[in-house]
């Protein structure tokens, strides 16, 4: 316990180190921003912005360079198709200080039965128009807020012991936006306040690629979504995404990814989009319950870094980030981002594994005695727990071949 409140300490005071060691820095990189090759004259000419800022968690500390990732609840906002790989079951709740006091808060569940994967999650922004100037507390007392709650499932298809699959995953969002009446730009329009609904549609596949450690798991994953797709909000376009993503672990501890952006339209005309950008991410475990993370990414003329940390904890893990962007203001306690998750359960998952490995040793032990019955015996056990442990039914068919051409055998003996 000790160990980890000193990683919580350490993390804190990190980030802190972070914040004024990198403002020198960034403010020099900001400058080769303003280039026209990086400036982008289309950003924010869409709605619904609360869609493009992460809730937190890994999601956001890798930058979101999380397309290919998707390893907790994050995939709500990367990748539908993550659903379906996930280890657990879990709840958790996001707070981002976004800016000044303009807030997120979101909560997102997903649970997984073998291949399909359920989730539903919720996202609230507000911004209050009152600490400001005499406008904002005589006139403008109301909230600004965006509401987005999304509904998800996915599947992993063709999954065995040699292929991970390939997950299919869909999101279905519904939004609102509510905008007080003093606020209106136009008095003429009328109501600014708005629905919208959208879709996402995402597939991972995972599998081993220049891998040089030994491990179940694999380390190389691809990813691709379209995010947002729906209908114009009173004729102005949702920010329609299509990402590709990759992530790599050349040795355990160490999640590498990286993420392309394409924004597009289906009701603007091509010089009206956004231009492509970039993200990049990486995770470090430094501890069984410790690790440590680092994002990049580039949209228009704000280039963003990222830094945090996770940790476990007996039955909660903590994950908080801080960002520094152009909209950071270093001397104010902003861009940070807290994410707490509650683990529930694998669904047994993992004692079933467990079991497969010990039936199948003890299947090759008797095998190597020459008790084949008995190797048969723990092998289709192994496929009653796991059907798709193909090197169990693979032996299965050696062991069963064996025993009919020793019978084969027998019978040639007798006949002589």
């Amino acid at each position: 316990m000790k160990k980890r409140l000193f990683s919580t300490l350490f993390l804190l005071f990190s980030l802190t180190l972070y914040s004024a060691d990198l403002a020198d820095f960034y403010s020099a990189f900001t400058s080769l921003s303003s280039l026209p090759f990086f400036s982008d004259k289309n950003t924010g000419l869409t709605v619904f912005p609360t869609l493009l800022v992460p809730m937190g968690g890994l999601y956001e500390g890798m930058g979101t360079a999380y397309t290919a990732v998707s390893i907790d609840s994050g995939f709500i906002e990367s990748n539908p198709a993550g659903s379906s790989l996930l280890d657990y079951t879990e709840l958790t709740l996001n707070h981002n200080n976004w800016i000044a006091d303009t807030n997120i808060e979101g909560v997102v569940y997903t649970t997984r039965f073998d291949n399909l994967g359920i989730g539903i999650g919720g996202k609230f922004l507000y911004v209050p128009f009152i600490g400001y100037n005499r406008w904002g507390e005589e006139e403008a007392s109301g909230y600004y807020s965006e509401t987005i709650a999304t509904m998800n499932l996915s599947y992993n298809f063709f999954s065995s012991y040699y292929f991970y699959g390939i997950s299919l995953g869909a999101n279905i969002k519904a939004a609102y936006r509510h905008i007080p009446e003093e606020l209106y730009a136009d008095k003429d329009v009328g109501n600014q306040s708005s629905p919208a609904i959208m879709t996402d549609i995402g597939f991972i596949s995972r599998f081993n690629f220049l891998k040089f450690y030994a491990a179940r798991e694999r380390n190389f994953s691809v990813g691709a979504v379209v995010k947002n797709l729906g209908p114009d909000v009173q004729n102005e376009p949702l920010p329609t995404i299509a990402t590709g993503g990759i992530s790599y672990s050349p040795i355990r501890p160490i999640l590498i990814s990286f993420d392309y952006n394409y924004p597009f339209s289906l009701s603007l005309p091509a010089d009206q989009w956004e231009k492509w950008n970039i993200a990049a991410g990486i995770n470090a475990v430094v501890t069984d319950f410790f690790s440590i993370h680092a994002g990049f990414s580039h949209r228009g003329s704000n280039p963003k870094i990222t830094i945090g940390s996770g940790l476990i904890l007996e039955k909660i893990n903590i994950n908080i980030n801080y960002t520094l962007d152009m909209t950071t203001q270093l001397t104010a306690v902003d861009k940070f981002s807290i994410e707490a998750t509650v683990p529930m359960g694998d669904g047994g998952r993992k004692v079933d594994s467990r079991k497969v490995d010990e039936y199948y040793i003890a299947g090759l032990e008797s095998y190597a005695n020459g008790d084949l019955n008995k190797a048969i015996e723990f092998w289709k056990v192994v496929l009653e727990i796991d059907p798709t442990f193909q090197p169990a039914s693979e032996n299965l068919i050696v062991a069963q071949t064996s025993i009919t051409l020793q019978k084969n055998m027998e019978a040639l003996n007798v006949v002589e």
